[in-house]
């Protein structure tokens, strides 16, 4: 009867640690697995992870004069892992805390894996005041960058839409990893981080 509930990073979670994780689901071994998504390696000097956004600036993928921070898209982790045909993925936010509780509980309630991605921004990596970290995680949300939804033996359900979709200049100018998107001759790059959310945004809309 014991309940087994994993705690681990993005960077554990999305790469080094994706072997064991993608191995214990496909074994059907019964834990919930709460994933902090901080978008890097914040414990080791925020280094880029598979979690983290395109654009953004990161020790290992400093903005220069050609290369403008991380140049690929996020891993969709809770997508890869709902490929897996577990009974339970979801996400969710710090932001919106009681629906982070309900999707851990059942999570743990759940017989067999289950996994749930928790937003979490991180003050130094994502350079913004402490201050500011409900409001970031909110506009994420808000901007649909990180929509709250969970995957239940294959059935799609969203948990939040919206009242007002944002756009992701918003969210972005909060943060200083992405402060080099805002000089005139970058603009662009916004541009295309907001066709790239709309274009998921429209995919999960259909999922569910």
């Amino acid at each position: 009867k014991t309940k087994v509930l994993i705690f681990a990073g993005d960077g554990g979670t999305f790469d080094i640690g994706f072997q064991a994780l993608s191995g214990a689901v496909e074994r059907g071994h019964d834990f919930c697995y709460v994933c902090f998504d901080t978008a890097a390696y914040s414990n080791t000097g925020i280094q880029r992870s598979g979690a983290t956004p395109k654009y953004a600036d990161t020790t290992t993928s400093p903005v220069g004069n050609k290369i403008l921070g991380k140049m690929e898209w996020k891993k969709p982790m809770p997508l890869i892992l709902a490929a897996h045909n577990m009974p339970y993925v979801a996400t969710a936010s710090v932001a919106f805390p009681i629906d982070l509780y309900k999707k851990v509980k059942k999570g743990l309630e759940m017989k067999g894996p289950a996994y749930v991605q928790v937003f979490s921004p991180c003050v130094p990596g994502w350079k913004f005041p402490t201050s500011q970290t409900v409001n970031v995680a909110r506009k994420a949300v808000e901007t649909c960058i990180n929509p709250l939804y969970e995957i239940e033996n294959g059935n799609y359900k969203l948990n939040y839409k919206p009242a007002k979709k944002i756009n992701v200049e918003e969210y972005l100018k909060l943060q200083g990893r992405f402060k080099h998107l805002f000089k005139t001759r970058n603009k662009l790059l916004i541009k295309e981080i907001q066709k790239h959310v709309d274009n998921e945004w429209v995919k999960l809309l259909k999922l569910c």
